[in-house]
Parts: C-alpha cells; structure tokens; sequence
C-alpha cells in the first residue's frame, strides 16, 4: 500500500483495502444446490480451486422428496475453466447431464445465489443454485 500522507487519506487508503479484500473473497468454491430438474431432482455440487479456475462436481442427488438417491451423475463434473471475468462473474464450460452436452457456460455470484448459465448458439439457459456452505 502507498504512504498515506494524511489522517483523512490513510483512512481511504484502509477502507479502499478492506473493500478490496471483500470483493476478492467472493468466489464459487462451496457446496451448492441446483433447481429442480424435469424429474424433481436436485443436486448438491462442489465448487473448488482448479488451476488458474474453478471447477464444480456432483457429490449427492437428491428426488423429488428430498432424499439422496444414488444417481449415476454423482461424480460428474459440471463445470470447469470457469475463469474471474470481473468482480463476481465467471466464464468457462459446463456439462448438463440431461443433455449430454458440454455448453459456454457463465456463473453470476449474488450473495448466497448464483445464476449458472449456458448457451449453444443463440440459444440459453440458466439456473438460480443456492449456496449449502
């Protein structure tokens, strides 16, 4: 950090690095949980550091009653490459299961929500996952 050369600025310079910190803290890595799909079923997946990115895989699926099932999707990974495209945006590749297919992929960190979204072509999606922890 500069010297501060006054009182007045060095508490800006503090608030400034402060600010800076929070906004460096938001990121994907966690436990989140998806919408609903057709089925009723939702999942749980884990968010964590991946080279310069972060990568997401399914750890547990849960029906339409709310208890875990044994899915043959637990263990995939859905997303990955997901890079920092400005404060709490982040782009890279997503793979939907139910598709069968790998998408551009962006994810929109809101508080304890975050909006994953994929397109092929003009054509887009998205979901509104919920942060577990």
């Amino acid at each position: 950090m500069t010297y501060c050369k006054t009182l007045k600025f060095a508490c800006f310079c503090m608030i400034s690095t402060l600010g800076f910190s929070a906004v460096a803290m938001a990121n994907p890595e966690g436990l989140w949980a998806t919408e609903p799909d057709r089925k009723g079923q939702t999942a749980h997946v884990s968010a964590e550091r991946c080279g310069s990115g972060y990568c997401g895989t399914i750890v547990d699926v849960f029906g339409p009653n709310g208890k875990a099932i044994d899915a043959p999707t637990i263990g995939t990974r859905v997303f990955w490459g997901m890079t920092p495209q400005g404060t709490d945006i982040y782009e890279g590749q997503a793979y939907v299961p139910a598709h069968d297919r790998t998408y551009d992929a962006r994810m929109a960190l809101q508080g304890s929500r975050m909006k994953v979204s994929g397109c092929l072509g003009p054509i887009c999606q998205s979901q509104m996952w919920t942060r577990v922890e």
